[in-house]
């Protein structure tokens, strides 16, 4: 004897199950459904109920039953409103424009959030486009990206530009770093890097919102800075400690690189073999290196003057962010640094001197605004493992909107939303 199941358990709000078919060939199961007709169809565009006009039916994809493919076929009322507006009644379960269910759309992008296209189509045994086309539909109904004009209570922001691909088609990414619960959230990505670009997001904001803006994150790019002096005049610009020591990590490759080939040149095997594989070395911090890896340092720095000053002068640099006192304070002490790296006649160290002193009052603005852009480097790293997972995005809007998706914290379950999260478990308390 046939068991029948209540509609309410798969969730086909609207719809009447008749009957439930298996392709023994296939094992797909098919639920075929009839349109309850004791209510009447409501305009999906407008919400107004109306006459039925004629009834259609639809075969939608749907999550896995009993671990085989299944597919619903529904019945649906083209609702008449009038003579020259006929439209398709609301599906509340069908994702819109989709030949699948809300869940089904659900899942899938789900499983793209932390797999490859071509991995879920493998997995779900639908096509690439497909897979994509539902990811890019579900995150458009889903994820909405914050409108400039609204925003309220800002005091700090960060901007950053990211490729779409490795050196092409470059997105700049507004963060909000304001402390609290909202620190790090995605403001606004727009194709291109210049001044324009960021002015149409900071001239987007309201008055008030501008006006509480205290101070702005960047790098050292001339089109941001004159940005954000054109639209938030009062506004501080802050060069954070990433970007100064970025660039003084390629000072340090340059000069590695050059004492390698000179030692080269002198036949110097012992010097070559102490350079070799040292990069990593110079660039990390003494106190996160294994004994046997300080002992190496060491070595390095006692045979070879130029790196060893180097090394010194990157822990001094380094130093400027502890704690500074004020600005004034931060500006003597850089000024102090770069006596000492002007001193030191390394080839290449003179150019990162004259950036510092241009820049120095941005760099000295972290004492009254103490923000990084660490939050902004983080979406890097995870915009950089979207951009490997897809092997590159073509489509920018599709880009976009996978990088508003990090706002989103990522569900635990895709498969049983109405389940509540397990609770935690009670510490257990020591006698």
């Amino acid at each position: 004897m046939g068991a029948v199941i209540p509609v309410g358990i798969l969730g086909y709000e609207g719809q009447v199950i008749k009957e439930v078919r298996q392709d023994e060939a296939t094992g797909k199961v098919t639920v075929i459904c009839r349109r309850d007709r004791r209510h009447r169809p409501v305009d999906a565009k407008s919400g107004r109920p109306g006459l039925v006009n004629r009834w259609l039916r639809r075969t939608v994809r749907d999550i896995p039953l009993g671990g085989r493919p299944c597919e619903v076929e529904i019945e649906y009322g083209q609702v008449f409103l009038s003579p020259a507006c006929v439209r398709v009644e609301a599906l509340p379960f069908v994702a819109p424009g989709m030949r699948a269910t809300r869940r089904f759309a659900r899942l899938v992008s789900g499983l793209c959030r932390h797999m490859a296209i071509d991995a879920v189509a493998r997995h779900t045994g639908l096509s690439w486009h497909s897979v994509k086309a539902l990811d890019a539909a579900f995150l458009a109904e889903t994820v909405v990206p914050p409108r400039p004009e609204l925003l309220a209570g800002i005091r700090y922001l960060g901007v950053d530009e990211v490729a779409r691909a490795k050196g092409h088609d470059y997105l700049t990414r507004v963060y909000d770093l304001t402390p609290g619960e909202n620190c790090g959230t995605i403001l606004w990505v727009k194709e291109g890097r210049d001044a324009a670009t960021l002015r149409e997001f900071l001239d987007a904001l309201s008055q008030e919102c501008a006006d509480g803006i205290e101070a702005v994150a960047i790098d050292m790019g001339p089109a941001y800075i004159a940005a954000v002096q054109k639209s938030l005049p009062s506004a501080a610009i802050v060069f954070d400690r990433f970007h100064v020591m970025q660039m003084f990590s390629k000072v340090i490759r340059d000069c590695r690189r050059a004492e390698f080939k000179a030692a080269k040149t002198l036949g110097d095997l012992t010097g070559q073999q102490a350079i070799k594989g040292s990069l990593w070395l110079l660039l990390s911090n003494r106190s996160t290196l294994k004994q046997t890896d300080q002992e190496r340092l060491d070595q390095l720095l006692a045979q070879n003057q130029p790196l060893a000053a180097l090394y010194t002068l990157k822990e001094q640099l380094q130093g400027l962010w502890r704690q500074p006192v004020s600005a004034t304070d931060m500006a003597t002490r850089l000024d102090d640094w770069c006596g000492m790296a002007k001193a030191a006649k390394i080839t290449g160290l003179a150019k990162f001197v004259k950036t510092l002193q241009s820049h120095r009052t941005g760099i000295c603005a972290y004492a009254d605004h103490p923000i990084t852009t660490a939050r902004l480097e983080a979406g890097n790293v995870a915009i950089g493992l979207l951009r490997r997972r897809a092997r590159g995005f073509r489509d920018t809007a599709y880009l976009k909107l996978k990088i508003y998706q990090l706002n989103t914290p990522d569900q635990p379950s895709f498969l049983y939303a109405n389940v509540p999260a397990p609770a935690l478990p009670t510490p257990m308390r020591t006698v």
